[in-house]
């Protein structure tokens, strides 16, 4: 089927991944931005109740398939439906630790997912793509703030999450020589935090959180007794390790800027994320107590294997080129991240 327009004359966006925490919240995005958002998503990592609440949220009705991208002929039949104009990519594992533990499945999961879906715009003449991919890919640091020039070496990405997302940057970059009428642009994201501004929305992790804030933000509710502040000794103002956090609305609005390029034929293009600013552990608990009024409980423990001191963006060539830039402070991301929190402190359950 040929990608043009749906019959309401808006431009349809398959979102696999859109029922999790940054895929929601981009689907708001484009409802606001007037795309038709088809979402795909397995439920492995998220509630079908987040879907309910986006409808509310957004007014509109939302096309969903509960399919796993690593079944073709499943997906095959979603491109078959509908006139895909353009693909942001969300599908796909995220935990760190779990990737060491076990790396066979995140290769699996986050490289399959890409194959099958470059297989199904190959067969349904899709052009447009933005891929969902990380800050981890410039592995340690050789220069801050990180810039899109900086150096992407596979053997400096210090865990098989981020490695999988640099596999999937290279296959990405040798398909737009192959496809040279392709636009394909990848976003690297610094770190995701807050939650969208209802409360009705929001990070919603299955079992112990592995990044900080959600951890932080569930010792404040009562759900986890204290966080564990891993480094106390890295060379940073306090000695903790600092990085750059994004406020996830802000961060799916890059993704309605990166869209308008497409127009621009802009082939591959390579853009940060992030507000360019870092703050430390005890910083962003802190803050947090700030906005929650509470007393969050911490415990100095020593380094985990891997960990970085500071890592922070340089996002001015997105500012450049998209007219994009983080306009959501730390009081913003802490106080909507305690809002949803508060209002749900067993998630969506």
């Amino acid at each position: 089927m040929a990608a043009t327009s749906n019959d309401q004359n808006k431009l349809e966006v398959l979102v696999p991944g859109g029922v999790g925490f940054i895929g929601s919240h981009c689907v708001i995005e484009l409802i606001n931005a007037g795309y038709e958002p088809i979402v795909v998503d397995n439920l492995s990592n998220s509630s079908i109740e987040c879907l309910k609440r986006v409808e509310k949220i957004s007014g509109s009705k939302i096309t969903n398939y509960t399919i796993d991208c690593l079944d073709l002929e499943s997906l095959r039949d979603v491109f078959k439906k509908h006139s895909i104009y353009a693909i942001i990519n969300f599908a796909a594992l995220k935990s760190v630790g779990e990737s060491v533990k076990n790396p066979v499945l995140y290769y699996q999961n986050n490289v399959g997912c890409l194959f099958n879906l470059l297989k199904c715009m190959e067969e349904f003449n899709v052009k447009n793509f933005i891929f969902s991919s990380s800050a981890t890919v410039y592995g340690t640091p050789k220069y801050l703030p990180l810039d899109e020039k900086h150096p992407c070496v596979g053997d400096a990405i210090t865990n098989p999450y981020g490695k999988s997302k640099y596999i999937c940057e290279h296959v990405l970059k040798d398909t737009t020589v192959a496809h040279s009428d392709w636009n394909i642009i990848l976003l690297r994201y610094f770190n995701p935090v807050g939650a969208h501004e209802s409360g009705l929305i929001g990070e919603n992790p299955v079992g112990t959180p592995n990044n900080l804030m959600p951890y932080v933000a569930q010792v404040a509710v009562g759900r986890l007794p204290h966080v564990n502040v891993t480094g106390t000794d890295y060379d940073t103002p306090d000695g903790t390790g600092v990085r750059d956090y994004i406020h996830v609305v802000d961060l799916a609005k890059g993704h309605i800027a990166a869209m308008k390029k497409f127009k621009d034929s802009c082939g591959l293009q390579i853009y940060n994320l992030g507000t360019g600013k870092g703050y430390s552990v005890l910083e962003m608990i802190k803050a947090l107590e700030k906005a929650s009024g509470k007393t969050i409980a911490y415990k100095n423990c020593p380094r985990r294997s891997g960990d970085l001191a500071s890592v922070y963006a340089d996002c001015s060539l997105a500012a450049k080129e998209l007219g994009w830039t983080a306009q959501r402070g730390l009081d913003d991301m802490c106080q909507d991240l305690w809002r949803w929190q508060s209002n749900n402190p067993n998630g969506f359950q």
